[in-house]
């Protein structure tokens, strides 16, 4: 029996797959691939200048992030000192 059911999806697939083969023209699935083709070129045009523009990005924050760091230290202890002179002068 399990056979026969086996069997009987088989036929019902392939069925189906003729059936769907008669809805689907040709052309409209050739100009489909065409069209996915052209994207595909234009999404990995657009990944290589993404990837272009990652690296300049990297390259540019290597050169500042020292800067960064040091005039991050220097707003830290000017916050530290500025606080220090008003706590003086409330107490005052």
């Amino acid at each position: 029996m399990a056979e026969s059911e086996e069997e009987s999806r088989r036929a019902a697939s392939k069925e189906v797959s003729r059936e769907l083969k008669t809805l689907i023209n040709g052309d409209d699935l050739d100009s489909l691939k065409q069209l996915q083709y052209l994207i595909l070129g234009r999404l990995q045009d657009s990944n290589a200048v993404m990837s272009h523009f990652n690296e300049y990005s990297e390259n540019c924050f290597a050169e500042v992030a020292g800067d960064f760091s040091r005039n991050t230290r220097l707003l830290k202890s000017m916050t530290l000192d500025l606080d220090y002179i008003f706590q003086k002068l409330r107490y005052c």
